[in-house]
């Protein structure tokens, strides 16, 4: 994201650059002029509205990268959670079976 932020400014000093250069360096009458630098701002401009498209799906991309690595994280801590309860509750009733017949040999007595 640093490297097309970077492009971005580039292209729009570039574009200044040019257009003041454009004005002081042009031999032609002002209307000349004055339409050539509005093609070249308007080719800057398509040309900054394509970066930007570009930037807005390469953040999407990443964002559903991130997403899919989310929920598969989230998955797996879920499973693992499950497996420990189904770990806990056989403990669990091994222990109460364990405590029945220690209670019914009590009674016995």
């Amino acid at each position: 994201m640093g490297r097309t932020g970077g492009t971005i400014v580039a292209i729009l000093a570039g574009a200044a650059v040019g257009a003041v250069a454009g004005i002081l360096l042009a031999p032609d009458q002002g209307s000349k002029t004055r339409k050539r630098l509005g093609k070249g701002i308007k080719s800057g401009g398509d040309e900054i509205a394509h970066k930007f498209d570009d930037l807005k799906s390469q953040v999407r991309a990443m964002m559903n990268d991130k997403k899919e690595d989310l929920e598969s994280t989230i998955n797996t801590y879920v499973k693992k959670a499950g497996n420990k309860t189904e770990n806990v509750i056989e403990v669990l009733e091994k222990k109460l079976a364990e405590l029945k017949k220690e209670v019914q040999t009590i009674n016995s007595k």
